[in-house]
């Protein structure tokens, strides 16, 4: 039996996203992180000064995103902060990269991918990618490539949950198949990265129930509770 094809555009009713604040605000969560120190290669007033001047060219609704060489996925996992519900009363819980992947950091844009080679740039019209939940990887790249979208990378998709913590909801998360490892010849690594909610099992712990979560999925495996982000572009100063 052929396989159902993949809508080529997402449907009127997919289900709403946090809204992100301003460029400038989102400059400013950054410079709060206390990662970003003066004197260093891309120091507070700088990112200050690159949210201005992408203010002035990207539309409302953008993402801030500061390159991973200076802020790493693994350096901003531990700030993506989700309020939980304990017995205990509410809670504030760190995010946190899954055991298995202390590579985490050498997943870089697949080839092709217009990310700028810039500091600092804006991600336009982020989406969740909702609909496309129950596809693979590899099956959700050409529906995004088919909408004129492209996905977006892991560090990307750190920095909007930074930003929006409610951009993940229970059994609604997403990959980022914009990254991908590449091997020592040449071929992808089957593990694709993505971002989701801790059940709190197994190795994460109990301790972590609820936290955002950076791990990965196989290339080819489908998940019902996992959708593909992706943007309409990014603009660099």
């Amino acid at each position: 039996m052929a396989e159902t094809p993949l809508p080529t555009d997402p449907p009127a009713d997919t289900a709403a996203t946090p809204v992100l604040p301003p460029l400038a605000e989102q400059a400013e969560h950054l410079v709060g992180l206390g990662l970003l120190p003066a004197g260093g290669t891309l120091d507070a007033d700088a990112v200050r000064r690159a949210a201005r001047d992408l203010a002035a060219a990207a539309p409302t609704g953008s993402l801030l995103v500061v390159h991973p060489r200076h802020l790493p996925p693994s350096l901003l996992a531990a700030h993506l902060r989700r309020s939980v519900r304990t017995r205990g009363g509410i809670v504030e819980r760190p995010g946190f990269v899954v055991e298995d992947m202390t590579d985490v950091d050498e997943f870089a844009p697949v080839d092709g991918l217009d990310v700028p080679d810039v500091d600092v740039w804006a991600v336009r019209a982020p989406d969740r990618g909702d609909d496309l939940a129950d596809a693979s990887p590899e099956e959700a790249a050409a529906a995004i490539a088919a909408r004129a979208r492209t996905p977006l990378t892991l560090a990307e998709g750190v920095h909007w949950v930074l930003q929006a913590p409610g951009v993940l909801e229970p059994n609604r998360c997403f990959m980022t198949i914009g990254s991908r490892l590449r091997r020592a010849d040449g071929t992808f690594d089957a593990r694709t990265p993505a971002l989701w909610i801790s059940g709190g099992t197994g190795r994460d712990g109990t301790e972590r129930r609820g936290a955002a979560k950076i791990g990965w999925c196989w290339w080819r495996n489908r998940h019902t509770w996992l959708g593909f982000a992706s943007t309409a572009g990014r603009v660099a100063r």
